[in-house]
This record gives structure tokens, sequence and C-alpha cells, in this order.
């Protein structure tokens, strides 16, 4: 476990993993298969141009069932911005709108309305849960504030004008949870603290 994360982690060992373009990726993972996620900023840009993965970034609502077929993820690899379930939010939230800008120390996540796609059950139908690899890319609090600062100084991204170490932190957690109930639901996840750094892997579930 990192210490800024509660989740139960095992790194994936640099032999078990295969190098592209500088990022390492567990062998068993097919390039196409990754969706890249993680709060603002968190590097996923700076990642997905490092392998040329699809420059547009992606959007979707977790409590949304279906997402899992929208045509933001039928390109991969990409970044995608997720919307989450919040209790009192008919709609998910990204962790840079107005509604989670102005209310993040009182909203709370209702993990029992996060979607996932349907395991497969015949042989004709899709496997959904091969079909994607989600990597969370979750650095340490501090050193996301230190990079929207800098961001916040070049005046590229309007979402880092108001800067809070505790908001980041709260970012973080939220995402950890959001990559635990994917786990626990059967997706396949990685967790890594950097682009270039090698991934972890959940190792056990809270159920």
């Amino acid at each position: 476990m990192l210490a800024f994360l509660p989740l139960p982690l095992t790194p994936i060992p640099r032999e078990a993993c295969t190098e592209i373009r500088g990022i390492f990726f567990p062998k068993d993972v097919r390039f196409r298969q990754l969706i890249v996620t993680g709060p603002p900023g968190a590097g996923k840009s700076t990642w997905i141009q490092q392998i040329r993965g699809w420059p547009e970034e992606g959007y979707i609502d977790l409590s949304h069932r279906g997402w899992w077929k929208t045509q933001a993820i039928n390109l991969r690899p990409r970044e995608v911005h997720l919307g989450l379930p919040f209790r009192g939010q008919k709609m998910g939230l990204a962790l840079f709108e107005d509604a989670w800008n102005q209310g993040w120390e009182t909203l709370v996540l209702e993990e029992e309305r996060i979607q996932v796609p349907p395991k497969k059950r015949f042989f004709w139908s899709v496997n959904w849960h091969a079909r994607f690899v989600f990597d969370f890319l979750l650095p340490d609090p501090e050193q996301i504030l230190s990079r929207r600062r800098a961001r916040a100084e070049q005046g590229t991204h309007p979402v880092d004008t108001a800067l809070n170490l505790a908001q980041i932190r709260r970012q973080v957690l939220l995402f950890a949870q959001v990559a635990a109930v994917f786990h626990r639901k059967g997706l396949r996840v990685l967790i890594r603290t950097a682009p270039d750094a090698l991934p972890y892997r959940i190792v056990a579930s809270d159920s």
C-alpha cells in the first residue's frame, strides 16, 4: 500500500512488463485495451502523448448504464474523464466542474450507482471485461499540486486557478475508490503513480 492510497497494492515486476515508448505495461495487457484516467493534473495527457495514443479526450458518466458502448472509448488508448455519481446529483460529475468545486467537501460518492459492463455469459456475447484495461494514474497529491501550480502560471488550464491541496487529496482518493469498485466487479485495473513508473495491481477487495 502506498502511503497516500488506501488500496492493497502489489507492484508488477519489471520482468513481467514490456516497455512501449518509455511506458511499462504488463505483458498480458494489449495496447488497444488501455483507458487512461485519473484526477485533474495527474499527467494523463502527457501519458497519452508519450505513447502516441488517441489525442482527443473522452468522457463517460459512470452512472449511465451502457457507458461501455459509447463512441468515446471506441478508439484506444485514450485519456478519459470520469463522471462520478454523488448523492443528490442526478448526473455524474467530473472533478473539475463547478458543482464539484463548490461542493467537494460535502459530496458523497454513491458506489451503488457506478455501472459496470456485464460479464460474458454466452459464446456469442461481447466480453466487455476483456475489452478494457483501466490504467489509473494516481500521483502523490503534493506532486499534482506542484504540477498544477506550474500550469496555473502558464494560464493554460482554467481549472488550476483555485488550487487546494485538501481538494486534490480528495480527488485522488475518489479515483482510488472507483478503481477499487472496478476491481471488485471484475474489471481489469492498473494503478501507477507516474506515467513512467512501474504499474501496480490491486490484490484484494473490500467485499
